[in-house]
Order: C-alpha cells, then structure tokens, then sequence
C-alpha cells in the first residue's frame, strides 16, 4: 500500500480509502451482507487501507452499524475513521450534538477521526453557518469526541471557495474528481485550492459513479492503444494519484473483486506515475467521451420553467449520461421512475424553451427522440446520433 498526507492530518494515509456507500446487500439497500461486508472490509484493513469512510444516511443508517461491528476485533485501532453530519437531519443547534452522540454509539468508538460536514452547497452551507455549526464543531473539537474537521461538498468553484476560506478549523475537504470533472464540482481549480490553503483532499467519485468502467468502443479503443495495458478503471483511478494534492481516493466497493482490484491499482500508485503520453491519452479520453454527447445541454436551467412540466435538463441528462458512459439501461430504469408529467414524452412542441436556450437546441425535436431511446427502449447510434 502507498501512504500519502492529508493536509493537517496527523497520520499518512492510505492512496486507497474504503467507501461504505455502495456495500453489499442481500436485496434491498439497507439490508447489508454482513458476512460478505465485514470480511472485505477487513481485508482491506489488512493489507493496507487505513481510512474508512461512511455516512449516517448509507444504507439506510446501517453503514455506521455495520461499519462500527466490523471494526472490533482490534481493527477499530488500526484505521482513521470517517463519518458525516448529515445537514438534512439538523435543525437546530441541538441536533448536532444528538446525531453526533448517535453515531459514536453506532460505531462503537468515543471519537470520530475525521467529521465532514456532508454534501455541502450553497444553501445547505448557509443554513449550518447560521445555526452555528463552526462553534459547535470547535466544541466537538475541544472535547475530543471528533479529531480533524472537513466538509463533503457538491456546488460550484464560487461557493467552495467561500467555505474554505470561512474557517481555519478544516483539516481537509472532500471533492468529486475524476478525469471528467475537471472543470466543475469544483474540478481542478478547487483542488489545487484547497492544498495552497493546507487542507487535505479526499476524491469521491473517482470512476463517475463507475461510468468510466465499462468504456463504450470509441473510448475502449483509445485505452487499447497504449503500450501499458491498464483496465479502464485502472486509468481511472491512476489519472487521479497522479496529483500530488490528492491524499486519499475513495472507491464504494461492492465485491471482494474490486477490493481486490482497487489494492492492487493503489499498489502501483503514486504522483507523477503517468507519462507524457500517457496524460496525453486521457486528454483523447476525455475528448472523445465529450464528443459522444448526444446534446450539447449543458444543465444552465435557462429553458425552465417549462410550461408543461418537462423536466428538460434531466431528460437530456439521462440520455447523455446513458450513450456517453455506456449505461442506457440504468438511464431508462431512471426515466421510468421520473413521473410521467416530468419525462420527455410529456411534450407537446410548444416550442416555449427553444429561444431561451444558450445552445440553441431543438428543444422540441429532440425530446420525443429521448423518449424513443429512454421510454421505447429504441437503440442510440452513436455514428448517426438518432435512434
């Protein structure tokens, strides 16, 4: 296993961190494999891994359970444990310290190691700024119920900024990055921002959610022409460590096999691993997923309202998602759970959206071609872009 820093962490910490998002179950999402789950978890720990990440809300509240049984035995001791106050949950002052105290007891430890404050974006920022959550967590601090303060966060470059630079408390911050998200959320730029400001950086999402596992051939075909054979999800997870300001890439695993795989990647990791040429192939990576987009909607919002209903950005981000990433059989699952008002198939060609949008889509042309591949399960044909 590879160690690296985590900005004012004491400890070095593992290149690879175990997500509890995405453990096994034995059918529905709270119902945990606690054999399976605890056996990769401690192997994992075993060979290496020392920063476990959960929540309150995965797995319906059972991770932190889970998670805080699987650590018996001695393992508890051996890791840098991670939790998060779900903003969601708190409504007042007292709340925190309540959903605090719960998850301690969830997870059998007197201390949290390292407590995000979880999925921040702007409004929920503001709404635990105003409550005082930087007082309280200076308590927290002083205490010793929790060691290093961060925060998870989804929003935009403006509003990271403004929260890294409204403390000293943070220890570290976490982001989603990955070779995709280099410009947004808060990409690039907020990495390299929150390491000149010290703070450590934990990666979320380095594999999109696994979009760029199961590469479509266009994609495939680029990887396959390097002299180095890495698995998709190797490239993946290596463009990611190439950053010396990364500390910790998280992977949700769900399988022996990825906690298998995901060791043997952190293995061989380390800033400054990839070439030239191998940077360069990602560049054609990213090139060519980007121009697999069958709209160019950018998500702006400008065509919203829409007067029927629709919901526009959505509907189009299903399908690009789905013929970009190789996963249109997820996207129509999503599209059938939409309501039925909201889905693409709901427009009536008013034409109301088309001059409000920046990019100039055919907003009423292109919405019954989404649900013929999203609704009528018709197949997308990335050379002739229509169904």
């Amino acid at each position: 296993m590879q160690y690296r820093s985590l900005g004012a962490v004491s400890a070095r910490v593992s290149a690879l961190g175990f997500g509890c998002m995405r453990l096994p179950t034995t059918g529905e999402n709270a119902n945990i494999d606690e054999p399976l789950a605890t056996q990769m978890l401690r192997h994992a720990i075993d060979q290496g891994v020392n920063y476990v990440d959960t929540a309150y809300g995965y797995h319906g509240g059972n991770s932190e359970r889970l998670v805080g049984r699987a650590l018996r035995d001695g393992y508890r001791e051996r890791v840098l444990l991670a939790t998060k106050l779900p903003h969601w949950n708190v409504q007042t002052y007292a709340d925190m310290d309540r959903i605090l105290n719960e998850q301690l007891e969830r997870l059998q430890t007197d201390h949290i190691d390292a407590y995000l404050l979880h999925s921040l974006d702007r409004a929920a920022w503001t709404k635990l700024f105003e409550l005082g959550v930087l007082g309280w967590a200076e308590g927290a601090l002083r205490d010793g119920r929790i060691r290093y303060l961060g925060f998870s966060f989804h929003d935009t470059w403006a509003v990271f900024k403004e929260i890294v630079d409204a403390s000293d408390l943070w220890s570290f911050c976490q982001i989603q990055y990955n070779y995709m998200d280099v410009d947004e959320n808060p990409g690039t730029r907020g990495l390299e921002y929150a390491a000149a400001r010290g703070l450590g950086v934990v990666v979320m999402e380095p594999l999109l959610g696994g979009k760029l596992v199961n590469p479509p051939a266009p994609v495939q075909a680029l990887w396959d022409e390097s002299p180095t054979p890495r698995s998709a999800p190797d490239w993946g997870l290596q463009w990611v460590w190439n950053h010396s300001e990364v500390g910790v890439v998280l992977s949700g695993m769900s399988t022996m096999q990825h906690v298998v795989e995901n060791l043997a990647s952190a293995s061989h990791s380390g800033p400054g691993t990839l070439t030239a040429e191998d940077l360069a192939l990602v560049e054609r990576v990213r090139a060519t997923y980007r121009d697999l987009c069958p709209i160019p909607c950018t998500g702006c919002q400008y065509c919203m309202p829409c007067p029927n209903g629709v919901e526009i950005p959505r509907n189009f981000g299903l399908l690009n998602q789905g013929v970009m990433y190789n996963t249109l059989s997820n996207m129509r699952e999503r599209y059938a759970r939409m309501p039925e008002d909201q889905r693409a198939s709901a427009c009536i060609g008013c034409r109301e959206c088309e001059d409000k949008c920046p990019q100039h889509i055919l907003i009423s042309e292109e919405m019954p071609r989404v649900h013929a591949v999203l609704g009528e399960g018709q197949s997308y044909s990335c050379s002739t872009g229509r169904p």
